[in-house]
């Protein structure tokens, strides 16, 4: 199951996929307990000077991260973003990852992300710059290309091997068809076939069954997930368990998705204190409510604490009077 990225070797094949208000630190350290071989942090700009932000700051706290450290960069401009790299690299990243594949809006209007597929000289720059100017290994996160009638996905992912980027997550979309529409698994499989560093696959892989077929029909060597882990942390603990023995594992009982939730929830109010903290909880709460199908009250309740004791105290109320 292990393969490495430069000489960091992974155990198992699961990758958290990087995503904005979502992977920070907490979250991360809770789906490494369950499972992840790979956690990688939210997108960074590559912008410097908006570092001083208070979402800027909690992204770049690498000291506390389960190695190896990867720390996703994001931005258009070569010279800011070999920048962002050797300060990150400087804050403890072991490994950095360039975004090219996120299809946000504010993020591709800035000609960042996904938007950089349309240009392939620039994305060879922004490589190379990024390449040489870092000592740790270097991945990358495409799409399969900018729009259904240009699909250069495959092009892409030869010029970054040829650069030096040690290993490629891919997106089974384009930039234009964001999250909907089949997911091109032919296309992640001749990607696959036509590289020798590791490849991901990346898209619409929500349970063990299909990340098992992923993997599979497409010969790569991670799965990386990344929405099917909002409110269900525990699906690396379920596909790697799958992966290894072709049967499904059990659930985890309500009694341990409750210590887990407040678990989770008392980890966010230290990390981001209390006002970011109690607000950020309400995010993640909905999630678990929505995984356990819960049709009560009770999120609309939670989302009007204000605070934190409270905010645990209502999910002990919540879990004994649910399903005691």
């Amino acid at each position: 199951m292990a393969y490495a990225i430069g000489p960091y070797s992974l155990d198992n094949p699961l990758i958290l996929a990087p995503m904005a208000g979502v992977t920070d630190l907490p979250f991360r350290q809770l789906c490494h307990s369950l499972g992840a071989g790979l956690a990688v942090s939210e997108m960074v700009t590559s912008d410097v000077r908006l570092w001083n932000s208070n979402k800027s700051k909690h992204r770049l706290v690498h000291d506390l991260e389960i190695s190896p450290r990867s720390i996703q960069i994001a931005g258009g401009d070569p010279e800011m973003m070999s920048e962002a790299a050797k300060l990150n690299v400087s804050l403890g990243a072991q490994i950095i990852d360039i975004n090219m594949g996120c299809p946000a809006k504010k993020v591709c209007n800035k000609a960042a992300g996904s938007a950089l597929l349309k240009d392939e000289k620039l994305v060879r720059r922004i490589l190379e710059s990024v390449v040489n100017s870092v000592s740790v290994p270097v991945t990358l996160k495409i799409r399969t290309g900018w729009s259904p009638e240009s699909k250069n996905g495959l092009t892409i992912a030869k010029m970054a091997e040829d650069i030096g980027i040690q290993a490629l997550a891919v997106h089974g979309r384009t930039k234009e068809c964001r999250f909907k529409g089949e997911v091109e698994y032919d296309t992640i499989a001749r990607i696959k076939q036509s590289l020798n560093i590791p490849v991901f696959a990346n898209g619409d892989i929500t349970n063990a069954h299909k990340a098992k077929f992923v993997k599979d029909y497409t010969q790569v060597d991670g799965i990386m997930i990344g929405r099917a882990a909002q409110g269900k942390p525990w699906i690396f603990r379920e596909i790697n368990h799958f992966l290894q023995t072709n049967k499904e594992l059990s659930p985890p009982s309500i009694q341990e998705i409750a210590q887990l939730v407040i678990a989770h929830v008392r980890k966010l109010h230290d990390f981001y204190g209390d006002y970011s903290g109690i607000r950020i909880a309400r995010k993640h709460v909905g999630w678990y409510l929505q995984t356990l199908a819960d049709d009560s009250s009770f999120r609309s309740t939670f989302n009007r604490i204000e605070n934190t004791e409270e905010q645990l105290e209502k999910l002990h109320q919540f879990f004994t009077q649910q399903y005691q």
